[in-house]
């Protein structure tokens, strides 16, 4: 059945930030004097919520004092963000049929925002909710904000986290395999749906 409402998560959902995350990610590693990370790597430790994978790998070291150092590396890198294949294709397709879309994100507002209009993604979305450190806990009130009926809604994201969040709001969970979790990984939290990428969902929704 066709959604008419679809929540998005953004990194790794939607465009591959994954190359300045974990450039911003190795400098707060490095400022503490810990060993960076290869992409493997992070890609098999790093969860959400993001507090959790830094009491883990920098215990002792608060979210006040790392944030600064993350927050600074990330925008001077020079690594590229990209739209992850076949994601506008479906996002055109939703919008051609009047889906409401919106974007529930960790990542930083105004880094999302900026990335949304330089990509040419941002006419796509009702609203962005970006900056939720803990989805899960933000998901009862967007829906009721936005007036979305759980029967009427999913949410697709990369990671365990989008579907536990998707999980807590009592909607649909369909789990990309295109970012940060291996396909082993993200399974565990029994995604109703997954998918090597938005094409397979493109075909399974609008075919």
């Amino acid at each position: 059945m066709t959604p008419r409402n679809i929540l998005f998560d953004w990194s790794g959902t939607l465009v591959d930030d994954l190359p300045p995350v974990l450039e911003a990610t190795n400098s707060v590693l490095q400022h503490f004097g810990r060993e960076p990370m290869s992409r493997d790597q992070f890609r098999r430790s790093f969860r959400l919520p993001f507090s959790g994978y830094y009491e883990e790998h920098l215990p002792g070291v608060t979210l006040e004092e790392l944030d600064p150092i993350w927050h600074r590396a990330f925008r001077a890198s020079r690594q590229p963000v990209t739209i992850i294949p076949h994601a506008r294709e479906y996002l055109e397709a939703c919008a051609a049929r009047n889906l409401r879309l919106f974007v529930l994100s960790s990542a930083p507002q105004d880094a999302v925002e900026r990335q949304a209009a330089h990509l040419g993604l941002d006419h796509f979305f009702e609203r962005i909710h970006a900056g939720v450190f803990d989805k899960r806990e933000r998901i009862a009130s967007l829906l009721a904000e936005h007036n979305l009926a759980t029967h009427d809604t999913i949410m697709i994201g990369d990671m365990r986290h989008d579907v536990h969040t998707a999980k807590a709001g009592g909607i649909r969970s369909v789990a990309v395999l295109t970012g940060y979790e291996f396909p082993e990984v993200i399974a565990t939290a029994e995604p109703d749906l997954m998918v090597d990428n938005l094409d397979v969902l493109h075909q399974l929704h609008f075919s």
